[in-house]
């Protein structure tokens, strides 16, 4: 799945063409330039909202009010009620920053969600389309007087952000004003309420390290930092999570549950909502006890204060993973000789490269949910030559199949169901009013997964059920050549993956073709499907062996058609001839490409080996656990889209036995 972060950039060329121009037409955004100006059913009245979030400002002496789309944890799937920008705007994209003046509101997103929020937004809301801090900064200039104050929440800043519009205002004489009581959440009288529903605690079967082998290789990393850290703060949801094998549901698609730790030499701290943590959760934490593997449980709104309290002490330093610690944390962390920063905390680093276990169990969730899309695209192979499924339809039909899985608890993101035009749109979801129907005439683009006790999956699909044009099959072609190009390189360990991403993009490029996202992120064990820091842009950690990320180029032509393969796989060692410590990646997605849409003579010898190979182990693996459920048909399915392809020709080549059993027919029919 391509994250939110790599497509703003890029997606101008999908959005502003058919879904702009449908919208004109249907008359579905809105027009404030006519009097009285018009709206959309789904445009939202934020007119009192407005209104009493500027009376909040007044006694604050506060000009500007910045309200950022995160939460506390820098997360890039939020909570219900961290929504404080969709509260204000209307607008429910998940990525933009909205600014409150006494006289102005604005709001500032990338150009996939340009439309979206014409649509909801009401003419209260300027939209403005440079998503940069120094545009956001240059607004605020123009219209905060100077000396002005500008608020914002501390807990939902970077360190990055907050610099960033320090620097653009402060050179200014606008005073960027630290508020730790959002106010927006003063006037959001029916804001969500905090999850109440337990922690749980994996199961054994799926745990290697215990919570206190985790804290001791944790500890084991602080003791030797040249530094001499004598706590460790961790902000990321996933840290926590990790740290002590446990999972909840507050994140949509996301198995965390609001919380920090800071982790000393000698003492855990645990800030999480207590009421949620049971009596057995509290033995199982040796909450009780006062010694280095217990767990002290504290509340989770007092972090701010005990963080005080720690740092107040002399001769402490604490140290802090500078991609997901807010500002409200960081500020407190004075005089600088206290601090100690890297980009991510070792935890994260160290969650990274997954143990022996969790690489067997990843594996073996990937198995299983191949056979989840299996049953969709034989599906739809079946019903949409009928003209009775929509996109929509579709994204229903594999979250039932995975559903059925051993261990699902759901999907890790919402399905990117398209086709045709929709499919050009990167990021696009289907929903009622937007959901098209399903053709032999077009491509079609799923990109879903699942979470599962033993694993997160995520693997994108593009296929056609007619006659594809000669630039779709060059297209696809070459979007799987950059896959299988990245799938079998072989480097040392320790390549930043962004030395090896333009790999996915050579076939593409030498045709004038290119793609506006990521090639790949990393993915968890029950986890969140995007798990930074592994992947192939320039702020990813280096490969190491252990290291699941996914592979995926792709190819969009606005307004026709989208192409993206996504597969996971695993960084694992190679022997070489000469070298040693190097590694190369091994899939785990085990779903076949559509063969129709191949054309084999422009793919070179060594790509069509790793396809076949490829085509065979999901054959092994595969195979077998389709036996195991007793789906002869879909198994069927399987080894007619698996049948290795021969050395050269086009998409409609047969195996190589195949041609053997015609000459052989040829040949007695000559003898009689």
């Amino acid at each position: 799945m391509p994250s939110s972060a790599w497509l703003w950039a890029a997606s101008a060329v999908a959005l502003t063409g058919h879904l702009f121009c449908a919208a004109a037409y249907e008359r579905t955004e809105r027009n404030c330039s006519l009097t009285p100006p018009y709206l959309p059913s789904t445009a939202v009245n934020t007119s009192i909202q407005l209104w009493e979030l500027r009376a909040q400002m007044l006694p604050l002496n506060v000009s500007a009010y910045i309200i950022p789309g995160t939460d506390a944890h820098l997360s890039e799937y939020i909570a219900p009620r961290d929504a404080r920008m969709a509260f204000m705007t209307g607008f429910t994209g998940s990525a933009g920053t909205a600014v409150v003046t006494q006289t102005k509101a604005a709001l500032w997103t990338d150009s996939r969600y340009w439309v979206q929020a014409e649509r909801q937004m009401d003419c209260n809301w300027e939209l403005q389309k440079d998503v940069s801090v120094i545009s956001v900064a240059e607004w605020l200039i123009s219209e905060v007087p100077a000396g002005g104050n500008i608020g914002f929440d501390p807990f939902l800043f970077s360190l990055k952000t907050q610099e960033n519009y320090a620097m653009s205002l402060e050179s200014s004489n606008r005073i960027l004003k630290s508020i730790p009581v959002n106010l927006v959440d003063q006037v959001w009288k029916d804001r969500p309420q905090a999850p109440a529903d337990s922690l749980t605690r994996l199961p054994d079967r799926v745990i290697q390290r215990t919570w206190q082998d985790k804290v001791e290789q944790i500890r084991s990393l602080m003791r030797t930092n040249p530094y001499q850290p004598t706590a460790l703060l961790l902000s990321a949801l996933d840290e926590t999570a990790w740290l002590f094998n446990l999972r909840g549901n507050d994140i949509p698609y996301n198995p965390f549950f609001y919380s920090y730790t800071l982790l000393t030499l000698d003492e855990i701290w645990l800030f999480v909502h207590t009421n949620r943590v049971t009596e057995e959760l509290k033995a199982y934490l040796s909450a009780s006890c006062n010694g280095s593997l217990c767990v002290q449980l504290k509340s989770y709104d007092s972090v701010r204060q005990n963080l005080m309290t720690y740092v107040a002490q002399s001769d402490v330093k604490v140290w802090i993973g500078t991609e997901y610690t807010n500002y409200a944390l960081y500020e407190l962390i004075t005089p600088q000789e206290k601090l100690i920063t890297s980009s991510y905390s070792p935890v994260l680093t160290t969650k990274a490269v997954k143990d022996e276990t969790e690489e067997r169990i990843l594996r073996e969730a990937h198995v299983r949910d191949a056979v989840a899309v299996i049953q969709l695209l034989m599906w739809l192979e079946k019903v949409v030559p009928a003209g009775n499924v929509t996109e929509l339809r579709a994204a229903e039909y594999v979250n039932h199949c995975r559903s059925k899985q051993k261990d699902n608890r759901g999907p890790s993101f919402e399905t990117i169901s398209a086709s045709g035009p929709n499919a050009a749109l990167a990021h696009y979801s289907p929903s009622e009013g937007t959901s098209r129907r399903l053709t032999v005439e077009e491509m079609f683009l799923v990109d879903s997964g699942g979470q599962y006790l033993d694993g997160t999956t995520d693997i994108t699909r593009t296929v056609h059920w007619g006659t594809p044009t000669d630039m779709q099959k060059e297209a696809f072609t070459r979007v799987l050549m950059g896959n299988i190009e990245i799938s079998q390189t072989v480097f040392p360990s320790g390549t930043s993956g962004v030395r090896i991403e333009m790999l996915g993009r050579r076939a593409l490029w030498e045709v004038g073709l290119n793609y506006g996202h990521g090639t790949g992120h990393g993915v968890g064990n029950y986890f969140g499907v995007h798990e930074w820091p592994v992947g192939f842009q320039s702020n990813n950690i280096p490969f190491k062996a252990g290291m699941f990320t996914s592979i995926e180029p792709g190819y969009y032509k606005e307004n026709d058609f989208g192409i993206r393969i996504e597969d996971i796989a695993v960084t694992v060692p190679v022997h070489t001839k000469f070298g040693h410590n190097f590694l190369t990646f091994d899939t785990v997605s085990l779903v076949p490409y559509d063969r129709k849409l191949i054309d084999t003579s422009l793919l070179s010898a060594k790509q069509l080996q790793w396809l076949n190979n490829y085509y065979e182990m999901i054959r092994r693996l595969v195979g077998p656990e389709l036996d195991k459920q007793g789906l002869q048909e879909e198994k069927d399915w399987m080894l007619r889209n698996t049948q290795p392809f021969t050395e050269a020709g086009s998409s409609a080549s047969v195996c190589s036995s195949s041609l053997m059993l015609i000459a052989l027919v040829f040949a007695l029919l000559h003898i009689i």
